[in-house]
């Protein structure tokens, strides 16, 4: 044996740091970790963008005949189209993954979908998790109550007990307005806004508060529409906006230029348009709603700049 030459034992023992080598050369090679990666490696990587997207968020995000839909959705499929030319990528796939109120922003901060295109009210808050484009939608927050009730105003649901949809900004809006009035009230949280329809309906609750464009299509693809009706002055002002990877200024350029080019081209009015004003899925229904006038003076000088 010459004097420096290693024992065969070290070698054998040596496989498991072989092994590991090998995985970080694995980590290196294919970026796809959310941790690893930015959005754009994870979409080159896949050769796809991940929409997440709502279940009942009528007409702006729903899944109808078993598929996405809705006004929101067509918004960030033309977004994903515009990624996939920035990137090069000719047959860029669009795939799906549903999100909720309160799992939404860790799905967008875990690289678990692209780009989050629902109801989602742009906040300070929230911006300190994600990022967010040029609102196309703003809403204010009212609630839904028994047609067969007395109930006009906030201020006649006194000690009763009313439902907002959980991680959602109507949570606090609706303490914030019962204090205002000095009105006592309970809120319970419902996991999504489907519950909390039906929760007026049994009679659990008397009201649920949510944004108003919202609560107009739960109304409208509820059984009997006749049963329910919207009240109470707006408590809030909720500007919509697709949500993404924060700190990503290459990934928010493109979204923000197509955001621009689809209002400059009177795209998004002509989408506005198809699925507020006219007979949408499944069963139709056309919800009459005209263009706010905030949002439509909004889109003269588009920007992302929104208000604490």
């Amino acid at each position: 044996m010459q004097p420096h030459a290693r024992p065969r034992r070290h070698l054998k023992a040596s496989g498991t740091v072989r092994c590991l080598l090998a995985a970080s050369a694995l980590v290196i090679v294919f970026p796809g970790t959310a941790q690893a990666a930015t959005a754009f490696e994870r979409i080159q990587a896949r050769g796809s963008i991940i929409i997440g997207h709502r279940e009942t968020s009528v007409p702006l995000s729903y899944v109808a005949d078993g598929k996405p839909v809705g006004y929101a959705v067509e918004l960030c499929q033309r977004v994903a189209t515009a990624i996939g030319k920035h990137l090069n990528l000719k047959n860029l796939r669009i795939e799906y993954k549903p999100v909720t109120s309160s799992n939404r922003f860790e799905a967008v901060e875990k690289g678990e979908v692209d780009l989050e295109c629902g109801s989602t009210t742009n906040t300070s808050a929230r911006r300190e998790r994600v990022a967010f484009t040029i609102p196309h939608f703003i809403a204010s927050s009212r609630l839904i109550v028994l047609s067969s009730k007395p109930y006009e105003l906030i201020e006649d649901l006194n000690k009763q007990t009313l439902a907002s949809t959980l991680g959602t900004t109507n949570v606090k809006a609706l303490e914030k307005a019962a204090q205002l009035k000095s009105i006592e009230i309970k809120v319970d949280l419902a996991k999504d806004h489907a519950e909390g329809v039906r929760w007026v309906l049994e009679g659990k609750v008397a009201a649920f508060a949510m944004d108003d464009v919202l609560l107009y299509g739960l109304r409208a693809t509820s059984p009997k529409p006749s049963d329910l009706k919207i009240i109470g002055k707006s408590m809030t002002v909720e500007p919509y906006s697709i949500a993404f990877e924060k700190d990503n200024p290459a990934l928010k350029a493109v979204i923000d230029a197509e955001m621009r080019r689809l209002i400059s081209v009177k795209e998004m009015q002509q989408l506005y348009d198809k699925w507020f004003q006219q007979p949408i899925p499944p069963n139709g229904i056309n919800l009459g709603m005209k263009m706010p006038a905030l949002l439509s003076s909004s889109l003269r000088y588009p920007t992302d700049f929104v208000p604490d």
